[in-house]
């Protein structure tokens, strides 16, 4: 039997974050993970780049956390982004800033990041034991005394989980926690993919049109059956062979299944290919090129988007694009405007979340206190992270999340764990 103050199951950003925070609050603590090495799915995030948290206000991170950010409030007063950023560098680890507040560390190396995590929890003193799956929580009286593995018994007053979601299993993200969690009598709400390619069986689509196709600077909507917008995001996106992947698909994901999830057999998005300008300026800017143009209309108009893409939209609206453009109707112009501003195309699903980023859905944040992370239901057991009813956009969102709770858990698990040692 091994007795530790604090156990933490799981070394994902979360984990590492809680054992570190666990440790310098003065608690004998132990990491425990099912990898033979830490930070296995860390190290793929960012593009293997490690895109470690977003620079950008509190209020602006919540609001790009579309799966209950709210509830990351109190967390965010006690551990921030900036206080992540202040982590890293003062363990020696330089950031710099990209696009849209991504934080990335100027090596451009996941394994900096992973490196630094782990650096820290030997320096502390943090009891590792890799190649260690959980196997279930010890839990009597209704309170939490520790775990066992499928060779060690563990003692302890406070235990976190920490073990992730089920996105990219072959990481070790397998839903062990949520059975645990489960067991030990939560509730876990219904799991779907996030930040996830969406799939059309659209004929353009099957026939690969428009494969390879990238689109900067968009903006794609999700509408609901009665056509309401439910999100729309500007930014990138690329056509692919099975529909549409880039950051503004994969954003707009999880209300897709949410939307299939309540029986509709396609979700439609718009794609908006000039967000800037109204459909009225844009129907007078066409008009004005069409006007004694006697240039052919693919030429006259190719300075507007991709040859290919262009194309694809002359023939979308019924126009001979080896016509003079002077000949263009007006009707025939309003249809060709109409698919540049809201081009139709009907999602069928996502990936699973096997092959998505993120999981959405899991442990119901109700049966959690957000201001120590800890269970409601089971005293002494905490947890963080993915399993989680939270789930953010692709940007750093999400492993900020993962770091500020972890970091929460770890702290008032070590305090309540000093009033009840051994």
């Amino acid at each position: 039997m091994k007795k530790y103050d604090v156990i933490v199951a799981g070394a994902g950003p979360s984990g590492m974050m809680a054992a570190i925070a666990a440790s310098e609050n003065g608690a004998h603590t132990a990491l425990i993970d099912k990898n033979p090495k830490v930070g296995k799915k860390l190290l793929m995030t960012g593009g293997g780049r490690c895109n470690v948290t977003n620079s950008h206000s509190v209020e602006e991170i919540i609001a790009h956390v579309p799966g209950n950010g709210r509830f990351l409030h109190s967390a965010f007063t006690q551990f921030s982004n900036l206080d992540i950023i202040d982590f890293f560098e003062k363990n020696g680890i330089v950031l710099k800033e990209e696009d849209h507040g991504r934080m990335f560390p100027i090596t451009n190396k996941s394994k900096t990041i992973v490196d630094a995590l782990f650096d820290k929890l030997q320096e502390l003193g943090v009891d590792y034991f890799p190649s260690s799956a959980v196997t279930q929580l010890n839990i009597k009286d209704g309170t939490i005394k520790g775990l066992e593995t499928e060779s060690d018994s563990f003692k302890a007053p406070c235990v976190i989980l920490s073990t992730g979601g089920r996105a990219y299993p072959s990481t070790g993200s397998t839903g062990d926690g949520y059975k645990l969690a489960r067991k030990a009598g939560h509730t876990i709400t219904p799991l779907y993919p996030t930040e996830s390619p969406l799939v059309s069986s659209e004929k353009f689509i099957s026939e690969r049109t428009l494969q390879g196709i990238s689109l900067r600077d968009i903006r794609l909507s999700v509408l609901n059956s009665k056509g309401k917008t439910l999100a729309e995001h500007r930014m990138d996106m690329l056509f692919t062979h099975f529909g549409i992947s880039g950051p503004a698909a994969l954003r707009c994901s999880s209300f897709i299944n949410q939307e299939l999830a309540k029986g509709a057999e396609t979700v439609t998005v718009l794609l908006d290919s000039f967000p800037d300008i109204s459909t009225a300026q844009l129907l007078n800017e066409l008009k004005q090129t069409a006007h004694g143009n006697n240039k052919v209309v693919k030429n006259a108009f190719a300075s507007l988007t991709q040859e290919r893409f262009l194309l694809f939209l002359l023939h979308q609206a019924q126009i001979d694009t080896d016509i003079p453009a002077k000949q263009l109707t007006e009707k025939q112009l309003e249809k060709f405007c109409s698919l540049l501003k809201s081009l139709s195309i009907q999602i069928s699903k996502t990936f699973p979340i096997e092959k998505s980023f993120v999981t959405g859905g899991g442990v119901q944040l109700k049966e959690i206190n957000p201001k120590t992370m800890e269970s409601k239901l089971i005293p002494g057991l905490y947890i963080t992270g993915e399993l989680l009813d939270i789930n953010g956009y692709t940007g750093g969102y999400n492993i900020t999340c993962a770091f500020v709770t972890g970091h929460v858990a770890g702290n008032h698990a070590a305090e309540m764990s000093s009033y009840m040692k051994y």
